[in-house]
């Protein structure tokens, strides 16, 4: 597993609060398949939440800590019925902020055009 800081944690905890579910356990339980998908979504994302369908508090916490050994991830939060996992991108091309900050801009020294300034 991975360690985190408090401070990390709480950064990763406030990141997560808008974000939905991207992989479900059911009655199945932890298979092979459910470990490939999150291992998928880790790649793509870093940072995950996972709900787990089920009323046993000592399963959900035995999927967080399998899950989090197995896949190297960090454990970020367990609430209830909903696991965060985090994992860095080594490479450092996951979609983190949903890719903001990407686009090209035109320098703060060049004014800015008009609609008609296109047209022309």
């Amino acid at each position: 597993m991975l360690p985190l800081s408090s401070d990390e944690r709480r950064e990763l905890r406030a990141r997560a609060h808008n974000l939905n579910p991207v992989v479900s356990i059911a009655e199945s339980g932890l298979t092979e398949s459910v470990l490939k998908e999150i291992e998928v979504c880790l790649k793509a994302h870093e940072l995950i939440k996972i709900r787990v369908y089920g009323d046993s508090r000592e399963n959900r916490e035995a999927y967080f800590a399998q899950i989090c050994s197995e896949l190297d991830a960090a454990p970020v939060q367990h609430i209830g019925k909903l696991l965060v996992i985090y994992r860095p991108d080594p490479a450092g091309n996951a979609a983190v902020n949903g890719g903001k900050g990407s686009k090209l801009r035109n320098p703060a020294s060049e004014p800015r055009r008009t609609k008609r300034s296109f047209q022309g």
